[in-house]
C-alpha cells in the first residue's frame, strides 16, 4: 500500500477513534480543578455547579482544591493535563483574565493553553472595614486615607480583591497599604479582628458579616446597585465616579486541544446547571447573575477581560511579580 493511502488510512482511524471516544464521553468521574481554597465563592460555586453538571452527564464530578498564587498553581495543573475532558478548571478572572498581567512569567500561555468550555456567572465585591476604623462610609475612608497616606490597611487573597482596592487608591488619590493573606476567610478573620482596617471581597466572604453586624459594608464594587444589599451604594455612588467596575467572575475551561465534541457537551451541562432555578436562588443572595453561554461566547470575553485587566493592573500602578 503506497504510503499516502497508509496515511490516509491511518488518518481516518485516528479520526474514527476520536470521535467514538466523545460520542462515549464521559466514561468515568470527571476531575474539577478549583484553584482556590475550600469555601471561597470559586469554591461554593464551582461545587454546586458540579453536582448539577454530574445530574446532566451521568458522571460525578470531582472538585479537586489546588489554591496558590492566586489561582496560578491550580490552572497550570489542567493546562498541562491531558485533554480528554476529564480534567477541567473552574476558571476565574484571576487565572483567565488578570495573571498574564500579574506575573512576570507564567507555567502555561494564558491565552492559548485553555479551551473555553462555558461562562458560569459574576459577582460583585462588597468594600467594607472594621468597626472600630472611624469611617462610616466610602467618602469618610477616602478622606482619612489622604489624611494619613500608607495608615489604612487592607487585606487581599485574590486578584480581585487586590485590584479591586490598588483601582479605588488610583482613581480616588490615596495610598493604602496591602496585607496580603493565603486565603479570604483568613483576611475576614483579621478584618473582624482589627488586624487589618479595611477588605474587598465577594459576598461569599463578606456579605454574611456585613449582615451580622461584624464589620461594616461601605460600598459594592458593580456598576449597579445589588439586589441582595440593596443599601449599600456602589463605588461610582459614594464617591461621585463614573467609570468603577470591578465583579469577579467564574467560567469552565478545559486544557487545550479537548474535542469540540466534548466541549460541546461540557458546555451543555454548564448551561444546563446555571439555568436551574436550584444555583439561581441558592445564591442570588451572594449577589450571583449567571449567563449561558457558546464556548465562543467564552472566548471573546475571556480577550475582552485578559484586556481589561491589564489596563486595570496597569492603572493601579501593580508591578508583575
Amino acid at each position: 500500500m503506497p504510503i499516502t493511502r497508509r496515511l490516509a488510512v491511518l488518518s481516518a482511524a485516528l479520526l474514527w477513534a476520536g470521535s467514538a471516544a466523545a460520542q462515549s464521553y464521559p466514561a468515568k468521574p470527571i476531575r474539577a480543578v478549583v484553584p482556590f481554597a475550600a469555601g471561597s465563592a470559586t469554591d461554593q460555586i464551582g461545587r454546586a455547579f458540579a453536582q448539577k453538571m454530574a445530574e446532566t452527564l451521568g458522571q460525578p464530578v470531582i472538585i479537586d482544591n489546588k489554591p496558590g498564587v492566586n489561582g496560578m498553581l491550580g490552572a497550570a495543573d489542567v493546562a498541562k493535563a491531558t485533554p480528554d475532558g476529564y480534567t477541567i478548571l473552574i476558571g476565574t478572572n484571576s487565572t483567565n483574565a488578570a495573571l498574564k498581567s500579574l506575573m512576570k512569567q507564567l507555567p502555561y500561555d494564558q491565552d492559548t493553553a485553555f479551551a473555553p468550555v462555558a461562562y458560569m456567572g459574576s459577582v460583585p465585591l462588597i468594600m467594607a472595614v472594621n468597626n472600630d476604623v472611624p469611617a462610616k462610609n466610602l467618602k469618610e475612608l477616602v478622606d482619612l486615607a489622604k489624611g494619613k497616606p500608607g495608615h489604612v490597611t487592607f487585606a487581599s487573597a485574590s486578584t480581585s480583591q487586590l485590584v479591586s482596592t490598588e483601582m479605588l487608591n488610583g482613581m480616588a488619590g490615596i495610598k493604602m497599604t496591602n496585607v496580603p493573606y493565603k486565603s479570604g476567610p483568613a483576611a475576614m478573620t483579621d478584618l473582624i479582628g482589627g488586624q487589618v482596617m479595611m477588605f474587598s471581597a465577594d459576598f461569599a466572604v463578606m456579605l454574611p458579616q456585613v449582615k451580622a453586624g461584624k464589620v461594616r459594608g461601605l460600598a459594592v464594587t458593580s456598576s449597579k446597585r445589588s439586589p441582595a444589599v440593596p443599601e449599600l451604594p456602589t463605588v461610582n455612588e459614594a464617591l461621585g465616579l463614573k467609570d468603577y467596575e470591578l465583579i469577579a467572575y467564574f467560567a469552565v475551561f478545559a486544557p487545550a486541544g479537548t474535542p469540540t465534541e466534548i466541549v460541546n457537551k461540557l458546555n451543555q451541562a454548564v448551561n444546563a446547571a446555571a439555568q436551574s432555578k436550584d444555583i439561581q436562588e441558592k445564591f442570588a443572595a451572594i449577589g450571583f447573575t449567571v449567563e449561558p453561554a457558546s464556548p465562543q461566547a467564552l472566548a471573546e470575553r475571556s480577550k475582552r477581560e485578559t484586556a481589561k485587566w491589564a489596563k486595570a493592573i496597569k492603572d493601579a500602578g501593580i508591578e508583575p511579580q
